[in-house]
């Protein structure tokens, strides 16, 4: 690559590492940087609501409702971590104090005058709000501050809008913008008060005052049309997913599902356990579409890893929603890797916010959770011990050094569940399909090769030993 066209994140060194996945979408997705300070925003901030987001200078507002400000700040940088994933540059940030929202300005017409001044005083052009905002309280703190202003909600949608890659995603990001924007659908001027028919187009003559529909009308009613379209097309995908997890299913293949929240080091874990290449930025929600891949233990048996979105506290609920079917990955799974930063300022409330996003997909309560604790390389030492003492039963790993990763393979081996059947016997050499599938579906506890066949000492499932009684191998266990 040249010099002059390296970006800065192709150049660190930390991303050259064999867990840092595919470098080709890294590069792909460094080549779209926003640029900042090309401000491109119409001088009407109104018009702007419900285009692309194009994030800048920005100012970051959020309130404090519980007395606990030490969460509160920890919240604002999550925020401006996600403002800085959407491509902006974060100028500042202020907390505020109190009980509830103001109903109208969210912060109050006082605060929110303090506010225009800081935004003005700093030359922002977009406000972004650590909550959701109500379309009156958006629209009333726009013509107080004069700049744009957005809610937590919209910037997670224009994060997933410019991740997603597959032809799911894409249709569950889509599904969900719509969503959101539905009940925040408003005119632009008379244009949207208009109504169908006649020469209304230019609001004169007959046809402009019987009963028809107004253009917002007309809005509203294509949006329910197209959100329709996207849930029949995400149905027939999620039916798709669900074929290939009962083949899984059918022929014994355990599952390993990797879970956690965003930017914990899941895709990294992912790759040095199966070389599965996913992408690895320093970035949240740099993973948006579910990657399987094969995996073995060190005895030689096969099971799928499986890696997903990550979670955030306050994940919008037009979200959750549309990527429901991908978090069923989970439901469906025999293991739950939950993957925790240790070198994160509150991975405890990280964990707790995973586990309640987790409480509301069906099955995940009987599953057996293994807590990993990544980034040990640059975790703190009383974090981490700290982390040990509440998670006994956690593995403590580094994707960058290998630490702990022989011993995580160790302990997902133990959690795997095992195939039911113990069988003892010699099967024919011409039958060496039978073979091959105990290798791949079975536990082998010893092998040896024979005059007749090979003899072989293995734990299967109940559906291979169905095979053996019908090539006459074995005979059918007795019924109770």
């Amino acid at each position: 690559m040249h010099a002059g066209k390296a970006t800065a994140l192709q150049a660190d060194p930390a991303y050259h590492g064999h867990w840092a996945g595919d470098s080709f979408d890294r590069e792909e997705r460094s080549s779209l940087r926003r640029v900042a300070g090309l401000s491109t925003e119409l001088t009407d901030v109104s018009q702007v609501e419900y285009r692309q987001l194009r994030l800048e200078r920005v100012v970051l507002v959020g309130l404090v409702t519980d007395g606990d400000m030490r969460a509160g700040e920890e919240s604002l940088r999550e925020l401006a971590a996600l403002a800085l994933t959407a491509g902006s540059q974060v100028l500042d940030g202020v907390l505020q104090r109190r009980q509830v929202p103001d109903p109208a300005t969210y912060l109050g017409s006082g605060k929110a005058s303090e506010l225009a001044d800081l935004v003005a005083s700093h030359g922002a052009d977009t406000v972004i709000v650590n909550s959701e905002l109500a379309p009156t309280q958006r629209r009333s703190l726009e013509d107080i501050v004069d700049a744009k202003v957005i809610d937590r909600t919209a910037l997670i949608l224009d994060i997933f809008a410019q991740h997603a890659k597959s032809k799911e995603g894409k249709a569950q990001v889509e599904l969900a913008q719509l969503e959101y924007l539905l009940p925040r659908l408003r005119g632009w001027g008379e244009s949207m008060s208009r109504q169908a028919g006649g020469r209304v187009a230019g609001g004169e003559g007959i046809g402009s005052r019987g009963p028809g529909e107004t253009q917002i009308e007309l809005d509203r009613r294509r949006i329910r049309q197209r959100m329709g379209k996207l849930r029949r097309e995400i149905k027939q995908m999620e039916n798709s997913r669900q074929t290939r997890r009962h083949n899984r299913k059918r022929k014994s293949v355990p599952s390993v599902v990797v879970v956690g929240y965003t930017n914990a080091g899941k895709s990294s874990l992912m790759n040095v356990l199966t070389g599965a290449g996913v992408l690895v930025e320093n970035a949240l929600f740099a993973t948006l579409d579910p990657t399987v891949r094969r995996a073995e233990t060190d005895d030689g048996r096969e099971y799928t890893l499986t890696d997903t979105v990550g979670f955030v506290r306050n994940l919008p609920t037009q979200l959750v929603e549309a990527f429901r079917s991908t978090l069923e990955e989970a439901g469906d799974a025999d293991v739950l890797l939950h993957v925790v930063d240790a070198a994160h300022d509150d991975p405890i409330g990280q964990i707790d916010a995973v586990h309640q996003v987790l409480a509301g997909v069906e099955g995940t309560e009987a599953i057996p959770e293994l807590i990993v604790l990544s980034k040990a390389d640059i975790a703190d030492a009383i974090t981490v011990a700290t982390l040990r003492s509440r998670y006994p039963n956690s593995v403590l790993v580094s994707a960058v050094t290998g630490e702990g990763i022989d011993e995580l393979r160790g302990r997902v081996a133990e959690r795997l569940p095992r195939p039911a059947v113990e069988i003892d016997l010699v099967i024919p050499y011409e039958r060496g399909d039978i073979v091959n599938r105990i290798h791949n579906e079975g536990e082998i506890l010893s092998q040896d090769h024979e005059a007749e066949g090979t003899h072989m000492h293995a734990r299967v499932s109940p559906e291979i030993e169905g095979l053996l009684v019908e090539a006459g191998i074995m005979k059918a266990a007795p019924s109770d």
